[in-house]
């Protein structure tokens, strides 16, 4: 390095890179998928949500319908509960941790899982039994639900809706192999008018089951913000319904940033 040239080639490549980092050569940071909300049911209790629709209607007094029962979150219906003349409904809505209530706005995108156990008395019904709504904060109903129906056969399915509030109806899977286990339920979506879209995956142990995606779907409304409801909210108008219950651990949301 005694050679003046080669010192005047060290200090060129040297002021070069310089330069370079100093123009903004630093890449742009990739959106990334950040855990907002994964409630302990033992320690955060019925907490972990904005609020609980258990028996509105008084029909079954002195009963607690939602509530934590080991290491997951229990929600029963009887067939002698009501929410309203024609319906049953036992929800919880909402996601909180803490003070903070998780809000889904507009254009955000969002991962949201946990695992559901559905027993056999949880029948497939030829009118509307949701076992899972997105909603938009108390106003209309809901942008998409997980509905088991009754078909030819016991079927799982999930009704979104469109932006001329029709709704769709995809078929997931068949209803009774994936009842008496747990099972992995997972939804992504962009809380949007225009350029939004929908993905399911439901997973049977080591197997997905279904792996679907729409862009045929509404998700936003320009009132208030979105928020998830479990539960049991169905319909007496079918036949062949039990008294029954609905249990969902390891919830988990995240929205990507």
């Amino acid at each position: 390095m005694n050679n003046p040239l080669n010192r005047r080639r060290a200090l060129a490549l040297g002021a070069g890179v310089a330069g370079a980092l100093a123009v903004g050569t630093t890449p742009a940071s990739a959106a990334t998928w950040q855990l907002r909300w994964s409630p302990t049911p033992s320690a955060d209790g019925l907490n972990a949500f904005e609020g609980l629709e258990d028996d509105r209607a008084d029909s079954h007094t002195d009963v607690k319908h939602i509530y934590v029962e080991g290491d997951h979150y229990r929600f029963d219906m009887h067939t002698r509960d009501r929410d309203g003349d024609d319906r049953q409904r036992n929800e919880s809505k909402g996601m909180r941790s803490g003070s903070t209530l998780h809000k889904i706005n507009k254009d955000q995108t969002w991962r949201i899982a946990y695992q559901a156990y559905w027993p056999s008395s949880l029948t497939a019904t030829t009118k509307f039994t949701h076992i899972f709504q997105m909603k938009v904060q108390d106003v209309g109903g809901p942008l998409w639900t997980l509905t088991p129906r009754q078909k030819s056969k016991p079927t799982l399915t999930v009704l979104t809706l469109r932006d001329d509030d029709s709704n769709t109806e995809h078929t997931l899977a068949d209803w009774t192999p994936l009842q008496n286990k747990w099972i992995d339920v997972e939804w992504e979506f962009k809380a949007s008018n225009s350029g939004g879209y929908l993905r399911w995956v439901i997973r049977n142990g080591s197997t997905t089951v279904v792996d679907g995606r729409t862009t045929a779907v509404d998700l936003w409304r320009d009132i208030n913000y979105l928020r998830p409801k479990w539960g049991i909210y169905r319909s007496i108008e079918s036949s062949g319904l039990q008294n029954t219950y609905q249990l969902i651990r390891n919830y988990k949301a995240y929205q990507l940033v």
